[in-house]
């Protein structure tokens, strides 16, 4: 799958607003979005107006770059959502928060989401009692996810657990930072995503 691997900070900068996807760096001083607020590019520090579409191409990019999805899955998310029972652009939101990079993400056990897909494709993490190193793996209420033994002593997993042991955790997932795993309560909510997302404009756009 193609992956996005120019430098994250313009993606920030481009939406105009902090994205959080290089982690506790998104948080210093060094946050690019915070020197630099306006769009990368020689005409970046022009004002341009956005037309309706553009406004919706606008949320669609930057609710792909949140999740760090590309646009063949995320259609086929937007597809699966359709489909489904309820809202479809709250659909849409609870499928994309139950991938497994974010919900080990969600969990504290990766600094942000790019790490923490990193982390499950290298198979740090069982589900169930299983390996499972695919990041888009979607969990289902009663999923337990937890760090593999082998993987408990590795550095980065050590840093994570003491750097985030203050994030909060969202209702829909229950946290044993003793034994590192976390579990599915339920699905996310609406009231769950805490993302600045007007799923709406994504609906409007490819219901064009």
């Amino acid at each position: 799958m193609s992956r996005y691997k120019d430098e994250q900070c313009r993606i920030c900068r481009r939406e105009g607003q902090k994205l959080f996807l290089k982690g506790q760096r998104c948080y210093t001083d060094k946050c690019s979005v915070s020197r630099r607020n306006y769009a990368p590019g020689e005409h970046g520090q022009k004002k341009a107006k956005l037309s309706e579409y553009g406004t919706q191409l606008r949320e669609k990019q930057k609710t792909k770059s949140f999740y760090g999805v590309g646009e063949k899955q995320f259609r086929r998310y937007f597809e699966m959502a359709s489909n489904k029972k309820g809202i479809t652009g709250e659909n849409l939101l609870q499928i994309l928060e139950s991938r497994l990079d974010n919900v080990v993400y969600r969990l504290g056990y990766g600094s942000s989401r790019a790490q923490a897909r990193q982390l499950v494709n290298h198979g740090h993490f069982d589900v169930n009692g299983k390996k499972v190193d695919i990041a888009s793996y979607l969990v289902k209420p009663g999923d337990v996810i937890k760090v593999r033994e082998i993987k408990k002593d590795s550095s980065i997993m050590k840093e994570n657990v003491e750097a985030l042991a203050s994030r909060p955790v969202p209702e829909w997932l229950e946290k044993d930072i003793e034994n590192l795993s976390g579990k599915v309560l339920r699905l996310a909510s609406r009231q769950d995503v805490d993302l600045p997302v007007e799923e709406h404009l994504i609906v409007e756009l490819y219901s064009k």
